[in-house]
């Protein structure tokens, strides 16, 4: 093999077996350490660091080194006197003949390493120093092996991997879409895919029958600390299938994945769970299920009560719902209820009541409920001396989602949480509408492609509140890890859909128009799914942020720190299509 020039080794591959051998190294200076007659430099690439050791025969050939500098090294592989075990190559150091400073570095603005004091703002200014820590490095390195294994497993399988358009036509049934002008045609704009929806069902139409792609989506809306602007899916869509197939092909992937990344082996199959049965018990289409605190409904218990709150709630159909801690009534403080409180205001709750069963039995609520209401709490909940029980009495939606977020709070607070622990489960048959409080109507759940359960059909326009649809998310440890359905194929159901949702077939041509043309030349059953890659990194990641796992994220406010975008164009630019800004 000839001999290559700037290394024969990378900075991690050396240990005790190449002790006596002469290598040629090149990074990045991490740290320096001089020690008079000696000078030690830990040299780093993308593999690890190797300590260089320079004698006082070299020590004036470095002696304006810093940090980040680039230098190509030369010399012969001895081993330590003091070995460190943290690194993989601490048994080893490089005792130096030859030196070459590659390049030089100003003093950085951010430390380079996992422990830096940077602010995330800073970071993100200086992404590609950032990028260099190899906290962030082992994340994307973490998320490429994702990918092929994705790659890899799908294709064993069968399935094509095929691109779909990222210009596209703008199908505002959803989030809000990036929208990119057309210079040929002024006035006119693509959309940015908020998913390849559409393509892959028409890949479905085209016979290709097993498609997937790793695929770019755009969504406008407000961000979090889970979602970003731009994002990727392991987007993939089947023909003739039924939601069993599609588990199988996910759960096989999923086996993969966490196998080949972790070293976890995962259940052949995941549980199932029904939306109502989510919601009712974890009061959350996506729950944490590595912790047991389920929620209970005691609109018996209080059917006939008097406190005019419950009261209240449940004559105009609310809910009185309720968890208990175990062993909680001394944990929680006046001021710790106070914080409790706020947590299920977000969502809409007016109050957190809350009994505390001591000896004596305390709390907000005790001198307004009775003693048969006190006894079928106990019954009820298997209430012990020494539990608490806290109340949320609202409508459906408030009550339950607010005491789901108040059970994942409680469930890190109370560190009930394994987090070496995963734990899946599909959520199944979810409500086919819901009801826009703005638009005053109902609109899809999922989208408006999702088949809605057979036996539910007739529903669609007398009963759209108790329609359910064979829509199904898959979720890990309180994070919804994708979303998918079995898809509607049949074009007289998928017209009935779309008057369901008050779409009149002229705006459906509209927008759909070439999609539900396809329909009419023989469309195959079919259905998929939507895997978040991201979340899915952050996950096996052990990381609650999204941008630790994006090589160059967008702040909160979807800005790029780092390049400044977005930001003006030559008006030139804006003349060519045809557009003038108001107002700015």
């Amino acid at each position: 093999m000839s001999k290559r020039f700037y290394r024969s080794h990378s900075c991690g591959a050396l240990r005790q077996s190449d002790v006596g051998e002469h290598v040629t190294l090149i990074g990045w200076v991490a740290k320096r350490r001089n020690l008079g007659s000696l000078v030690f430099i830990d040299l780093r690439d993308r593999e690890g660091i190797t300590q260089i050791t320079f004698d006082e025969t070299m020590t004036d050939l470095i002696k304006d080194v810093r940090n980040e500098y680039i230098l190509k090294v030369e010399g012969t592989v001895a081993l330590k006197e003091t070995p460190n075990a943290k690194l993989a190559t601490g048994a080893i150091e490089v005792k130096a003949d030859h030196v070459e400073i590659i390049n030089t570095a100003k003093t950085t603005p951010i430390i380079v390493a996992d422990d830096t004091d940077a602010l995330e703002d800073t970071r993100l200014k200086y992404r590609y120093l950032d990028l260099r820590r190899p906290y962030l490095q082992n994340m994307l390195r973490l998320r490429a092996t994702v990918c092929k294994i994705a790659r890899d497993y799908l294709s064993d399988q069968g399935f094509l991997e095929i691109e779909t358009p990222i210009l596209s036509k703008s199908t505002p049934e959803g989030a809000r879409d990036y929208l990119v002008p057309s210079r040929i045609s002024h006035g006119e704009f693509y959309a940015l895919p908020q998913s390849p929806q559409i393509y892959k069902q028409l890949c479905m139409i085209a016979g290709l029958e097993k498609y997937f792609q790793i695929a770019r989506c755009f969504r406008d809306e407000d961000l979090r600390a889970d979602r970003q602007p731009e994002f990727d899916q392991i987007d993939i869509e089947m023909s003739f299938v039924e939601e069993e197939d599609v588990f199988e092909v996910v759960e096989g992937l999923m086996s993969k994945i966490f196998k080949g990344t972790i070293d976890v082996e995962l259940p052949t199959h995941f549980r199932q769970i029904q939306w109502t049965e989510a919601m009712y018990k974890y009061g959350s289409d996506k729950p944490d299920l590595r912790f047991d605190m389920p929620l209970y409904t005691l609109d018996d218990v209080f059917a006939n009560t008097e406190f005019t709150v419950f009261k209240n709630v449940l004559e105009n159909q609310g809910h009185v719902v309720a968890l208990k801690v175990e062993n909680g009534s001394t944990q929680f403080s006046r001021k710790a209820i106070d914080h409790l409180t706020e947590t299920v205001k977000v969502y809409g709750a007016k109050a957190l009541a809350y009994l505390k069963f001591d000896e004596t039995i305390s709390g907000s609520i005790a001198k307004v409920c009775t003693e048969n209401e006190i006894n079928a709490i106990k019954s009820t909940m298997d209430i012990q001396q020494g539990d608490i029980v806290f109340f949320v009495a609202d409508r459906f939606k408030v009550a339950y989602t607010a005491m789901g977020a108040l059970r994942a709070k409680l469930g890190h607070d109370l560190n009930l949480i394994d987090p070496n622990r995963y734990e899946f489960a599909w959520i199944t048959n979810f409500p086919m509408f819901e009801y826009d409080e703005t638009e005053h109507r109902y609109v899809a759940a999922h989208h408006p492609f999702t088949s809605p359960n057979l036996e539910d059909v007739d529903k669609l326009m007398s009963d759209p509140a108790n329609c359910y649809s064979r829509a199904y998310d898959l979720v890990l440890n309180g994070y919804e890890l994708l979303s998918g359905s079995i898809r509607i194929h049949d074009q007289a159901l998928q017209e009935k859909v779309f008057e369901a949702i008050g779409m009149t077939p002229q705006q459906a041509k509209a927008r759909f128009g070439f999609f539900l043309e396809a329909f009419q030349y023989g469309t195959p059953p079919h259905g998929g799914v939507g895997i978040g890659l991201e979340r899915l990194v952050m996950i096996l990641g052990h990381t609650d942020n999204i941008r630790d796992v994006v090589a160059f994220p967008k702040t909160a406010s979807a800005t790029c720190l780092m390049s400044n975008a977005p930001d003006v164009v030559d008006p030139a630019q804006l003349k060519d299509l045809g557009i003038e800004i108001s107002g700015h």
